[in-house]
């Protein structure tokens, strides 16, 4: 018996994509709601691939599905920002050290800076910055724990997002960034998986004090 995913159809993919873009960008606000046939006339669609994007956005964490008040873009507190965070100074920082340790080359996140150095606007920027962090732990070897990594890696998107409206802070991250990427680089793994700790740890203490999770 195969057990393997059924592949999401192409009309449900392409709402998919374009509804967690606009949340990942801001241009839908946390607690906005997502009216299916708003969504369905926008992109020229029947409501079933619409409803079907929203239910794998529940699943990822960017959509609350409700009874009452149907569905919704996630709202990001305190609280929400340390439960996902919490997960990412877990798992984040031995997944670059085992990455390091690996003699990875990291062409990837060299390119994910660049692409964020050179950004045109806070979204593009946002979608490097994504880039840089799964190219730092993709490649420790332990296929499980990238996909772990995977689940939360919207979630984490959707609190930058919300966090840098309210305080920009790109310049000291990407300085943190290229830091990281150094002593990684070097080969120094102790050192790099203590830097990204740091990293993650600052800013969503700094975007939501009231839930430092460090």
């Amino acid at each position: 018996m195969n057990f393997a995913p059924h592949p999401i159809p192409s009309r449900t993919q392409y709402v998919l994509e374009a509804v967690k873009h606009r949340i990942l960008t801001g241009q839908l606000a946390p607690g906005q709601p997502l009216v299916e046939t708003e969504l369905a006339a926008q992109f020229a669609v029947s409501k079933t691939p619409v409803r079907e994007a929203l239910k794998t956005l529940a699943g990822t964490g960017l959509v609350v599905m409700s009874q009452y008040k149907g569905a919704t873009v996630r709202t990001v507190d305190a609280a929400m920002a340390q439960e996902v965070y919490d997960v990412r100074l877990l798992l984040e920082p031995e997944a670059l050290r085992r990455t390091v340790r690996s003699g990875a080359l990291l062409e990837e996140a060299r390119d994910a800076l660049e692409r964020a150095d050179t950004a045109a606007d806070a979204a593009e920027r946002s979608l490097a910055n994504r880039e840089f962090h799964r190219a730092l732990y993709l490649p420790c070897g332990n296929p499980l724990l990238s996909r772990m990594l995977d689940e939360v890696r919207d979630q984490a998107a959707l609190v930058s997002a919300v966090a840098w409206a309210t305080l920009p802070s790109w310049e000291r991250e990407a300085a943190e960034h290229r830091e990281i990427l150094r002593l990684a680089l070097a080969g120094e793994a102790d050192a790099a998986a203590a830097g990204l700790h740091d990293h993650i740890a600052s800013f969503v203490r700094r975007a939501f004090p009231e839930g430092d999770p460090s």
